[in-house]
């Protein structure tokens, strides 16, 4: 297929649509190493031509990006120092996402992106990219900068990861493959043009900073040389982050970068993005992670963008300012109106104050109605009072945990003690795979404890989520179901507010839960939990999924929580105003952390720069070489049926993303919504979308819940 560019003249109110030309080689001497295409029109003076940079046609796969978008200004100048959306109009089928929109990004800036779930921002980065089309508006960038976007999926190369990783620099492969050509066809010339633009690149540098990259994201020495394909979806996902981190852009485009990441992980990353001298546009739920790298936020709200100097908690105390100035506004223009209002009534039909009254009829026609302060979240719940608070809960007393597979025992944390009462507040810190959702699973009793002493009090009830939780929804109920099932003697009404307060509002309480996302479902699963008046909170990773506002009204209900909690979260925001201890899952054991999340964070570099693994070798036991390579056999026997599934799984999952892609792509087409004899192809395609992700949504959970138990089985083992 004849691929298309975009042409978007500064006059035009839409795209036009040319197919791409033939490549040409690139003559900027100060960029030797890619080829251009360039579109030009008739009707187009020079500057107003599209200009898209892009690797050579034998460049390897980059999935970072898919280009690099070079937009010259459509004034006449390349002058450009910054990004800027000018009035830009965007629709999603039947939906407008942003009305006569500006934006402003200078190099730099690092600007985080927030909005409510469905607001558009991740279609406002697509049209960035150029991976969209306006309905109107002009977008111009400077004609140097590129542009790098972190891809959402990661194919199963047999490639090593860090190979994978460099494959995302702008001009490393490039350049290679040119002194490869030169060397093969003796051209001394082109060989020693080649090392030059290797040596500007700093080529030799390269390998050593995508293993910094990787070790700064959890993987080891030698993970960074295993295949791509050997490692779970969510370390996939970070392979994608390294890759685009490395691309050496002018502009970073990052959509949820934390999801995926340990506390760990997320921490580094902080630190290495404040370094780098690009500018930075980022879509994060996590409020602590946006405090700490953004010198902006960019709020989607009311079709409109608003820019704010700050991190998040600035924007949020700006924003109520203004909230309370314009409700202050509107009550006194109101109060002004209807002494207007009570004027004309009262003499407009007098003829001696009619005059007087016209004009006031006059002065209420010209005043410009200030709209009442409306702010778009509408959560706002608490945690029912627990029946009972049983004291103790639970102990543990050196108890062995892990999982039990065809009558084999993998430990994974081992000697474990631990007492839980009405007053503890506990969130655990580690890395992936340490063995966090193994505790949090025993403590709720999904795991048999494989050793040691476990004792539950009769009368606790425990309120558990997890993914898992999450997935398992009955895909044919409805909110309002579900919780007429806890209330069967409440009216209607009364239900409905409930689950207003976790924001479900309109015919969302009647609507199948196969049809919700995943943020909709994790908001239900929390709204059941809250019904169950549990004593002890078990949440492992709660806040995923959960846009800023609930995750704000999550913690405020959880700090009001009259019971136990533990969590596990990468969100630090959520853990340093919800819990009181910390305790650290690593190397196989659970310890109290004597300190906060900054303590943890210097924890964390000390051991870097000691060059310690947070996951250390366990010591040897004495046995021979002999005992040692059966009990490695017998492992990797253990191993071997989990990761066929997660492969299948896998393999499953693509397949279903595949059909689901095509069928979002045709809904995607606008005249399947005003062409009324298109109306049944419609409805065929809304339910096929309906099934397919309810389908994907099932083996999603199947392959996450797959994946940790081999995550942990293998970090047990290793």
């Amino acid at each position: 297929m004849t691929p298309e560019l975009d042409i978007h003249p500064a006059n035009a109110g839409s795209h036009s649509r040319m197919p791409c030309p033939a490549s040409t080689p690139a003559q900027n001497a100060t960029d030797p190493f890619l080829f251009y295409y360039s579109l030009a029109s008739p009707d187009l003076p020079p500057s107003g031509r599209l200009v898209l940079k892009q690797a050579i046609a034998y460049t390897a796969p980059v999935s970072c990006m898919s280009f690099t978008a070079r937009r010259p200004p459509f004034s006449g100048t390349n002058r450009l120092t910054m990004l800027s959306l000018e009035h830009i109009n965007l629709r999603r089928g039947p939906d407008l996402l942003l009305e006569d929109a500006n934006l402003v990004l200078h190099k730099g800036w690092r600007v985080g992106l927030v909005g409510r779930n469905g607001s558009g921002k991740s279609s406002l980065f697509k049209l960035i990219m150029g991976e969209l089309e306006s309905d109107g508006g002009n977008i111009n960038c400077p004609a140097d900068w590129r542009l790098a976007m972190m891809a959402q999926e990661v194919p199963a190369l047999d490639q090593p990861a860090i190979d994978y990783v460099l494959d995302g620099h702008h001009g490393l492969r490039t350049a290679e493959r040119k002194l490869a050509k030169a060397e093969q066809a003796g051209d001394n010339h082109a060989i020693a043009l080649a090392h030059g633009e290797l040596d500007a690149l700093h080529a030799w540098q390269q390998p050593a900073n995508a293993a910094i990259l990787l070790a700064g994201l959890g993987f080891s020495e030698a993970q960074q040389q295993q295949p791509v394909s050997s490692f779970s979806g969510g370390w996939r996902m970070r392979l994608n982050l390294a890759q685009v981190l490395i691309s050496d852009a002018d502009l970073l485009l990052l959509d949820e970068p934390t999801n995926h990441l340990d506390l760990d992980a997320i921490l580094w990353l902080q630190s290495y993005l404040v370094q780098q001298p690009g500018a930075l546009l980022v879509i994060s739920h996590d409020r602590a992670f946006l405090d700490a790298i953004v010198t902006q936020i960019l709020h989607i709200e009311h079709n409109s963008l608003k820019q704010y100097t700050g991190g998040y908690s600035d924007f949020e105390r700006e924003r109520a300012e203004k909230l309370a100035l314009q409700q202050k506004m509107h009550d006194k223009q109101q109060t002004q109106v209807a002494h207007l209002q009570k004027f004309i009534t009262r003499f407009k039909a007098k003829a001696s104050k009619a005059k007087q009254a016209q004009s006031r009829v006059k002065a209420l026609e010209k005043l410009e109605l200030i709209a009442p302060a409306h702010v778009d979240s509408g959560f706002s719940f608490d945690f029912h009072q627990p029946e009972k608070l049983p004291n103790p809960m639970e102990n543990l007393d050196a108890v062995q945990c892990g999982y039990r597979n065809d009558g084999i025992d993998t430990v994974i944390l081992d000697q474990v003690t631990l007492s839980l009462r009405p007053e503890s507040r506990i969130g655990l810190l580690g890395p992936n795979g340490a063995g966090k959702s193994t505790l949090v699973r025993t403590l709720v009793g999904e795991l048999p404890t494989l050793g040691g002493h476990f004792e539950k009090n009769d009368d606790l009830k425990i309120g558990y989520f997890h993914q898992q939780q999450v997935d398992r929804l009955d895909a044919n109920d409805t909110p309002y179901q579900m919780l007429s099932r806890f209330y069967p003697q409440w009216s209607e009404s009364e239900l409905r507010s409930e689950l207003g307060r976790f924001g479900f509002q309109g015919n969302d309480v009647f609507a199948s839960i196969g049809r919700f996302s995943g943020g909709e479902k994790a908001r239900l699963a929390l709204a059941m939990i809250v019904q169950q008046k549990p004593a002890l909170l078990l949440l492992d990773e709660p806040a995923n999924h959960l846009d800023l506002d609930m995750r704000e009204a999550l913690t405020l209900a959880l700090q009001a929580f009259e019971g136990a909690v533990v969590m596990v979260s990468h969100d630090r925001h959520l853990l340093e105003t919800t819990v009181d201890d910390f305790y650290l899952v690593a190397n196989g054991s659970v310890s109290h952390f004597d300190g906060d999340l900054d303590d943890y964070a210097r924890w964390l570099q000390q051991h870097r720069r000691d060059g310690k693994p947070v996951k250390e070798e366990k010591p040897s036991d004495g046995q021979d070489a002999k005992a040692r390579r059966q009990q490695a056999a017998q492992l990797r026997q253990q191993l071997r049926p989990l990761k066929k599934q997660v492969d299948q799984l896998e393999q499953q999952l693509g397949q279903c993303s595949e059909k689901l892609l095509a069928v979002e792509a045709a809904l995607g087409d606008e005249a399947l919504y005003t062409d009324p004899n298109r109306k049944n192809e419609m409805n065929g395609l809304l339910g096929d979308q309906a099934r397919l992700k309810k389908q994907h949504d099932e083996l999603e959970g199947k392959l996450l819940d797959a994946m940790e138990v081999l995550e942990e089985a293998e970090s047990a083992t290793s």
